[in-house]
C-alpha cells in the first residue's frame, strides 16, 4: 500500500495523539494477529495486472450475450441510454452521498425528485433519500416499527413468501436486540392465504411484513388483511416489485404504514448482485421514526428556493444515543438513476414496460403447459415470475439450458425443501418472442429426452 506521508509528518501526527510509533496504534489487538503472513503472489507490473484482471472478468456471463430468464430479485430490464449518460456528468458522478450536502444543491434536488417519485409510485405520503438495497430497506422497516413502539412490542410476523435473503437480512438487524420474536417460516411458502399470517397477529406484533408480488411472482391483494393487521395494533409493511405497481394497485390501498422494496429494476443494471438501491416510503405520522436521508426545500436568508436535509435529528451524527436511525448516507447515484429512468418513461411508459411483462410472462408460461413433464403452478394470478414443476432435477436443465446460451431460472429447491422439483422463471420487456420460443423448444427437448 503507499502512503504519502512522510517519516516527519508521520512523527508530527503520533506526537499529536500521545503515541511513540506506528505499532502502538495497534496495541489492542493481539499480538498474534496484528502482522499475518499474507501468501501473495509477486508483485505485478500494471499492464500484467490489466491483462491478469481481464481474463478474469471474461470468465463471467453477462446477459448481453445469454438470453435471461433469471429474476428472484434482480431484473434484466431495458435501460435508456439516457439514464447513464446522465449519471456520468462530473458533477453526479459519485457513489456516496456528500457529508456537507447543502453544498450540493444539484444532488439535493435530485434526491428530491426521487423521493416524490417513489411516494407517487407506491402511493405513500413520504419517502426518504433511499436505503443499500431492498433487504435492508425491509429490515429498518423493522426497526422503525420496534422505535414506533418503543420497544414494548417485540413480535415480528414476516410472510413466508417474502425473499428469503430479506428474511436473513431482518434477522441479523434484529438479532441484536433482546427479546425479539421472529415468525418467519409456516409449513410451506406454497401457502399464501394471508389468513394464515393474520392468525399469529397478537398484542405483542409490532410489525406484519408481506412481498407484493411475493417471491414466487403471485399476485395477492391484501386490502382486508391490512385492516386486520391494524385491528391488533401493529404495522403492516409491503416489500413491492416497483415495476409492477405500473400495473397494480399502490400498496397504500392495502392501508400499509410501509412501503419498502428493491429500486434495481428501476435503471439500474444487474452488474452481478450491486450496487443497488432500496427505496423506502411510508405515512407522515411515521416520519420521525424512519431511518435514512430525508431531503426537503425550503428558502435562504434571500427568499432563493434551497434544499436541505431535513429532521436530520433522527439520524446518528445528530443525536447519537437517541437516534433512530444509525444512517448518515444514501445511495445516491443509484437514487439518481431510478429518478431519471422514472421521469423519462412517465406513468405511460411504466404501465406499458409493467403490461410487456405481465403479457410475456403469460404467453411464455402458456407456452411451457402444453410441454409434456412441465408444469406451471397458476392457481393465483402472477406478475412477471411464476413457478414451473418439473419432472426432470431442475439443476439438470438449468445446467443444459446454460450450455445452449439461457439462464433458466432459479432452483427453488436450493431454499424450500417441498419446493425440490420446482424452477422459478422470470420474463422482462426484454424477453422478445423468438428468446421464449428459444426457451420452450429446449425445454422440449428436454421433455423429449
Amino acid at each position: 500500500m503507499f502512503i504519502p506521508h512522510t517519516d516527519s509528518e508521520r512523527r508530527e501526527m503520533l506526537k499529536a495523539i500521545g503515541k511513540d510509533s506506528i505499532e502502538s496504534l495497534f496495541s489492542d489487538i493481539p499480538e498474534k494477529y496484528r502482522f499475518p503472513k499474507l501468501d501473495l503472489p509477486p508483485a505485478l507490473s500494471e499492464m500484467e495486472a490489466l491483462q491478469e484482471l481481464s481474463d478474469l472478468a471474461s470468465a463471467n456471463n453477462s446477459c448481453d450475450e445469454l438470453i435471461c430468464f433469471l429474476g428472484a430479485g434482480a431484473y434484466n430490464h431495458y435501460i435508456p441510454a439516457a439514464v447513464d449518460m446522465l449519471l456520468r456528468r462530473g458533477d453526479f458522478f459519485t457513489a456516496y452521498t456528500p457529508y456537507q450536502p447543502e453544498i450540493s444543491q444539484g444532488t439535493l434536488q435530485a434526491v428530491l425528485e426521487f423521493q416524490s417519485l417513489i411516494a407517487n409510485l407506491t402511493g405513500m405520503e413520504v419517502s426518504n433519500a433511499s436505503h443499500y438495497d431492498g433487504a435492508t430497506a425491509c429490515a429498518e422497516a423493522c426497526l422503525s416499527a420496534y422505535h414506533y413502539f418503543r420497544g414494548k412490542r417485540t413480535k415480528f410476523i414476516i410472510s413466508p413468501a417474502l425473499h428469503p435473503h430479506y428474511c436473513d437480512t431482518i434477522r441479523t438487524y434484529l438479532g441484536a436486540l433482546d427479546g425479539i420474536q421472529i415468525i418467519d417460516r409456516s409449513d410451506s411458502i406454497q401457502q399464501v392465504d394471508p389468513l394464515v399470517l393474520a392468525d399469529q397477529i397478537d398484542e405483542n406484533t409490532a410489525l406484519v411484513i408481506v412481498q407484493y408480488p411475493d417471491f414466487l411472482g403471485r399476485v395477492v391483494d391484501f386490502s382486508s388483511f391490512g385492516k386486520k393487521v391494524h385491528e391488533s395494533g401493529a404495522l403492516f409493511a409491503v416489500a413491492a416489485n416497483p415495476i409492477s405497481l405500473g400495473l397494480l394497485k399502490p400498496p397504500s390501498e392495502f392501508d400499509a404504514d410501509f412501503v419498502v422494496g428493491e429500486g434495481q429494476p428501476l435503471g439500474i443494471p444487474m452488474s452481478f448482485g450491486g450496487p443497488y438501491l432500496g427505496f423506502f416510503a411510508t405515512r407522515n405520522v411515521l416520519i420521525r421514526k424512519i431511518s435514512g436521508r430525508i431531503v426537503g426545500e425550503t428558502v435562504d436568508g434571500k427568499g432563493n428556493r434551497g434544499y436541505v436535509l431535513t429532521l436530520t435529528a433522527r439520524e446518528q451524527h445528530i443525536r447519537r444515543e437517541k437516534a433512530t436511525s444509525n444512517i448518515c448516507t444514501n445511495q445516491g447515484l443509484m437514487a439518481l438513476a431510478a429518478t431519471v429512468y422514472m421521469s423519462l418513461l412517465g406513468k405511460s411508459g411504466l404501465r406499458k414496460v409493467a403490461e410487456l411483462c405481465y403479457q410475456k410472462a403469460h404467453y411464455t408460461a402458456n407456452q411451457i403447459t402444453a410441454i409434456s413433464g412441465f408444469k406451471v403452478r397458476n392457481d393465483w394470478a402472477f406478475f412477471n415470475e411464476f413457478v414451473v414443476e418439473c419432472k426432470e432435477e431442475p439443476k439438470k436443465i438449468i445446467d443444459f439450458l446454460l450450455h445452449e446460451g439461457v439462464l433458466g431460472g432459479l432452483d427453488l429447491g436450493d431454499f424450500y425443501p417441498d419446493m425440490k422439483n420446482c424452477l422459478l422463471l422470470a420474463v422482462t420487456e426484454k424477453n422478445t418472442k423468438e428468446e421464449i420460443d428459444i426457451l420452450t423448444d429446449l425445454l422440449q427437448e428436454v421433455a423429449n429426452g
